[in-house]
């Protein structure tokens, strides 16, 4: 398991490099906006990098949305960021799970839907486990494997968050393997401990000396995911004492 960090979008190389981070997780556009990603001037440079590139995609995106302002330009984003993480040989690009107001049977379906148009691309998409709302589409480990029975033909791959498992009330002990079988691998853990109390359905990121989650805990959630990678999302400048955690005690 490579170990690697979500760095800030001005020479995310560099900064990888400062951490030792064998792999990094970046934004290729605003995280917060329906605008097309713009073109990267270092996109040859990380196309080349000897480190694995992941994106996540804009917070916005919820192709389970039945608002037709949502679902639509939720589509239309990801199909954009999927093609600007395809511009940088990207190893993977992570989507939230998002929400189905009108009822999670209704989601499954768009989110086959939504999949099926973007299908052949040279980037696999990480759906993410997500940490609250009312018919969420990732927070629990019982929707997921309904959401693989829909969609698992198609061959979607997951991406583990440990904060947000947390925050969802999920038990810890055995949440992994609850996963593993529900959508039968994990392609990438954000190893991430959490500001706020479990089942609180907050997704407020923290460093792991600062967090509720026990650090024994953390770390064999991380390897029992058996990923190939592990990413952490903690704030900076203490995300570098969290990658030493990683690296010595994994």
């Amino acid at each position: 398991m490579i170990i690697g960090v979500h760095v800030p979008d001005v020479d995310p190389l560099q900064e990888a490099e400062s951490l030792g981070a064998e792999c990094i997780q970046l934004f290729v556009g605003p995280p917060q906006s329906w605008k097309k990603p713009p073109p990267r001037e270092d996109a040859e440079e990380l196309r080349k990098a000897s480190i694995p590139v992941y994106v996540h995609a804009p917070y916005l995106i919820n192709v389970a949305s039945p608002n037709n302002r949502v679902r639509i330009p939720s589509r239309k984003i990801l199909k954009q960021t999927l093609e600007a993480a395809e511009a940088i040989g990207a190893a993977g690009l992570i989507v939230h799970a998002g929400h189905s107001e009108d009822g999670i049977e209704h989601g499954f379906i768009r989110w086959r839907k939504a999949l099926e148009e973007v299908k052949g691309s040279s980037v696999p998409i990480l759906i993410e486990n997500t940490a609250g709302g009312d018919n969420a589409m990732g927070r629990h480990v019982d929707t997921l494997a309904k959401l693989w029975d829909e969609i698992g033909d198609l061959d979607p791959g997951f991406c583990f968050d440990t904060c947000h498992a947390h925050a969802a009330g999920e038990d810890l002990s055995d949440v992994v393997p609850r996963v593993l079988k529900a959508v039968g691998k994990i392609d990438l853990v954000h190893c991430n401990d959490s500001r706020d109390k479990p089942g609180t359905g907050a997704d407020r990121h923290t460093n792991f000396a600062t967090g509720n989650i026990d650090e024994d805990t953390l770390l064999d959630m991380v390897r029992t995911a058996k990923a190939p990678a592990v990413i952490c999302e903690t704030p900076w400048p203490g995300i570098a004492d969290d990658v030493e955690i990683l690296r010595t005690k994994l």
